[in-house]
């Protein structure tokens, strides 16, 4: 299984002026994950086989997956807001709303501060929007 390295570099030929950071790298491990894990990155790449010609960029998932697994987020207790009209925005859909966005991004944001990845489409600004917004 292939796990994503993050700011590390440990060999004598690399040198960094910022010891590594924002440096990423993917590692390949057989015996990493369990058998279901495993198989659930197997299905992963098997997709972005199959749809390689309509969505060209990977979408992270194998990242996606790994670090869901790395820092587990409560998500699943807040309430998804489906507002279908403007009377039904009230502070708490707002707040809960909110919420739900920066514990998906705390998420994927690594150790030392930056959100690796894949960016496709316009939403590689969102990131660095959140951030400079909180």
């Amino acid at each position: 299984m292939w796990k994503l390295k993050l700011s590390e570099g440990n060999d004598p030929w690399l040198k960094s002026v910022n010891n590594h950071v924002g440096r990423q790298f993917w590692e390949f491990d057989p015996q990493l994950g369990t058998p279901e894990e495993r198989a659930q990155v197997e299905n992963y790449q098997n997709e972005f086989t199959k749809n390689r010609f309509q969505m060209k960029h990977s979408s992270d998932l194998l990242m996606r997956f790994q670090f869901a697994r790395e820092n587990p987020s409560e998500m699943k207790q807040l309430p998804v807001a489906k507002v279908k009209r403007e009377e039904e925005i009230t502070v708490e859909v707002v707040d809960n709303t909110l919420r739900r966005t920066l514990r998906f991004f705390s998420t994927l944001q690594t150790e030392d501060g930056f959100w690796p990845g894949d960016y496709g489409g316009p939403m590689f600004l969102l990131p660095g929007l959140v951030g400079s917004s909180s």
